[in-house]
C-alpha cells in the first residue's frame, strides 16, 4: 500500500512568475525521479495575474518548458491546508497558510521576474531550478 503522496504547493502573489516556474520544474523533476504517483502539487497566488508575465514564457521556453498556456490561479486556505509542503516565492506565508495547517513552510525569497532584463530572469529561472531540485533532494532522499 502506497502512502498519501506529498503534496507541494508553489505561492506568491500574482501566481504569474516564479510560482508558474517552481511549479513546471517541479513537474519535470517530479517525473524524471519516477514519482508521478508520489507528489502532488499545486500552484496559485493570493492576488492572480491575467496571464503568466512573458519574460517568464521566453526564458522557460530556452530550456524546452512551454508555459505559455498557463493561466494565473488564486489560491484557497483549503487548497495550502492540505500541503505538506508550502513555498512561498518572497512573500510570508501568512496569507496563505491557514490556522491549523501543520505542514512546513519554506519562503525563497526571490526576486520577482516582472519587467527585468531578460539575463536577470535567466538568472531568477536558474535559482528556481536549483531551488525545486534541492528541495526533492531533502524531501526524498531523507525519506521525508
Amino acid at each position: 500500500m502506497t502512502a498519501d503522496p506529498v503534496r507541494f504547493g508553489f505561492v506568491c502573489v500574482q501566481n504569474a512568475g516564479r510560482s508558474q516556474m517552481a511549479t513546471a520544474f517541479a513537474e519535470r523533476e517530479r517525473d524524471r525521479r519516477g514519482l508521478e504517483d508520489e507528489v502532488e502539487i499545486l500552484t496559485g497566488g493570493t492576488r492572480p495575474a491575467d496571464h503568466v508575465h512573458e519574460e517568464v514564457v521566453e526564458t522557460m521556453r530556452e530550456l524546452d518548458i512551454d508555459i505559455s498556456d498557463r493561466t494565473p490561479r488564486e489560491i484557497t486556505h483549503e487548497e495550502t491546508g492540505s500541503c505538506d509542503y508550502v513555498l512561498t516565492m518572497g512573500c510570508s506565508a501568512e496569507d496563505v497558510c491557514p490556522a491549523v495547517w501543520h505542514g512546513e513552510s519554506r519562503d525563497w525569497d526571490l526576486e520577482d521576474p516582472d519587467g527585468k532584463d531578460p539575463q536577470r530572469v535567466r538568472e531568477i529561472r536558474d535559482e528556481v531550478q536549483r531551488r525545486v531540485e534541492s528541495l526533492f533532494d531533502d524531501v526524498f532522499e531523507s525519506g521525508q
